[in-house]
């Protein structure tokens, strides 16, 4: 894929690369992190409010994006590709609480986000000057 103005690339690719470039900038304390999810996972209305989260995520997302969404069909290209986005950071947030962390989090957001979009839209994270923990690949 090639890598133009992020205004050039598809949503999907700019919303999981934002989604993957956060959980890098939130590395450091996975125990702390790791807690909040199991406990998250473990009680219905945490679980609830977690999903409610993502909404008003969601919203936050669209809005950032309002300057390319003139129109109502990009709007709505906006609000699809947002959560299709967030199910797949949803789904590698459990996977990676449950592998207890294992798999650096960057890592399982972008192998979540290749699953359901496919590993052409070059999801791996690029290698930090000092290398990172695991795998730097979204295989």
């Amino acid at each position: 894929m090639s890598s133009g103005p992020p205004s050039e690339q598809p949503l999907v690719r700019r919303i999981g690369r934002a989604l993957i470039d956060s959980a890098t900038a939130l590395t450091g304390d996975e125990q702390f992190l790791l807690a909040r999810l199991r406990l998250m996972i473990s009680t219905p209305a945490l679980r609830a409010k977690h999903l409610d989260n993502h909404y008003a995520l969601q919203q936050a997302i669209v809005a950032a994006l309002e300057a390319d969404a003139v129109k109502d069909d990009k709007a709505f290209q906006a609000q699809a590709a947002a959560s299709a986005c967030l199910a797949a950071l949803h789904t590698a947030l459990v996977r990676w609480a449950e592998d207890d962390g294992r798999t650096p989090l960057p890592d399982m957001i972008a192998k979540a986000l290749a699953a359901v979009f496919g590993e052409d839209m070059a999801w791996s994270r690029p290698k930090s000057p000092g290398g990172t923990k695991g795998n730097d690949s979204a295989s």
